[in-house]
């Protein structure tokens, strides 16, 4: 039976938004409370009261880089009827599993988590449209499945924006009304300690709220972030950048320019790191999905569709641990991921293309336009 992401519609405050967000979602977030207590304990070694005492040390942090975004956790906990310390940890996931301690107790026989994520963008210059497209397939827990939510925000300040987002967390992968497109990797690096900053999906919100690209990276320049991670940016009219980040703020960033028109990315460093990437200990198949997304894009006739790119997000070139990716029997059940929500964006449309599941198995769907501002 094909599975439709339920579509979360917020306005308002910070508080109103959050308050609206955890009504809506609120069997969702249970959901994604529950996932993430076997999570957390098969792939970090922590029970549920370790994660929400590790997390709840971020929220300083997070107040002091956008205490709206507190509010709104607030105001998210209080409308699905939770803890602010569980949505706490929702948002603290990456940080709570791919930090150092993770890492180190994975050694003591915790599972591994799955490997997430390819992205590309095509420039406006070489697309048959003459529109900038972004594109990701987001992998992770089979779970996810019950907890993602298409959430659309109209702030009573800033862009509106649409995220394809795990029920509780602030933001994902998504598309504001100025047209700013965010795709992104998770990254692992030797500096990825765990130290107290500003949690990954809180830097993914925050560029939602970016007007322009110049205002999006200086988000991320501004922001002492905890984890790595790789972020995809596009404008209408052909601007991209990627960027490779490290734990910490300014000067921790590597910036690479498109590619005749393209950009590529997958779980591994693809610059020179700045620290020792420990990531493909994590996500071996990281550079032949890389490899193979290139190859592909590489050897096409003519210029890039948006239908090229489902081709290349439906592709099981290495299968399973493939671009559209699925479950590998020899991996252990709690290690096991897929392709969760395949994305393509239209900057100028304005519009997501959305693939609930694996893409080989659902056909994309056009999600409503965003309001442009």
């Amino acid at each position: 039976m094909a599975t439709t992401y339920p579509e979360v519609k917020v306005s308002g405050s910070p508080l109103e938004r959050g308050g609206q967000y955890g009504e809506q979602a609120r069997d969702r977030i249970a959901c994604s409370l529950e996932m993430y207590g076997r999570a957390y304990k098969d792939l970090a070694g922590l029970e549920w009261t370790a994660a929400t005492s590790y997390a709840g040390r971020f929220a300083e942090a997070i107040r002091a880089f956008e205490p709206r975004y507190l509010d709104e956790m607030r105001a998210i906990a209080d409308g699905s009827g939770q803890e602010l310390d569980s949505i706490l940890a929702l948002n603290v996931r990456t940080e709570i599993m791919l930090s150092a301690e993770a890492r180190k107790s994975r050694a003591a026989d915790v599972a591994t988590p799955p490997a997430e994520c390819t992205t590309i963008t095509a420039v406006s210059a070489v697309t048959d449209s003459g529109h900038t497209l972004v594109a990701q397939n987001w992998d992770w827990l089979p779970e996810t499945v019950e907890t993602l939510v298409v959430l659309a925000a109209s702030p009573d300040k800033g862009p509106s924006y649409v995220t394809v987002v795990e029920a509780g967390l602030l933001a994902k992968t998504g598309l504001n009304s100025c047209g700013l497109g965010v795709a992104t990797n998770a990254l692992i690096t030797s500096s990825d300690s765990g130290a107290v900053g500003v949690p990954y999906h809180v830097s993914l919100r925050a560029l939602l709220e970016a007007e322009s690209l110049p205002a999006a990276i200086a988000s991320l320049e501004r922001c002492g972030r905890s984890s790595s991670a790789n972020y995809m940016l596009a404008m209408p009219g052909g601007m991209a950048v990627d960027l490779e980040a490290r734990p910490g703020a300014s000067g921790e960033l590597v910036t690479i320019e498109p590619t005749g028109g393209v950009l590529v990315h997958t779980n591994h460093f693809v610059a020179t790191p700045l620290v020792e990437d420990v990531g493909l200990s994590w996500a071996p198949d990281s550079p032949a999905r890389y490899a193979r997304v290139a190859r592909l894009l590489a050897s096409r006739k003519g210029a890039i569709s948006l239908e090229l790119l489902e081709e290349v997000l439906r592709d099981h070139a290495g299968y399973p641990n493939s671009i559209c990716a699925h479950l590998d029997e020899a991996d252990k059940p709690s290690e096991q991921g897929r392709t969760a929500a395949s994305l393509v964006m239209d900057l100028e449309e304005r519009c997501i293309w959305l693939a609930e599941g694996n893409p080989c198995r659902a056909n994309y769907r056009r999600l409503e336009a965003i309001r442009s501002s």
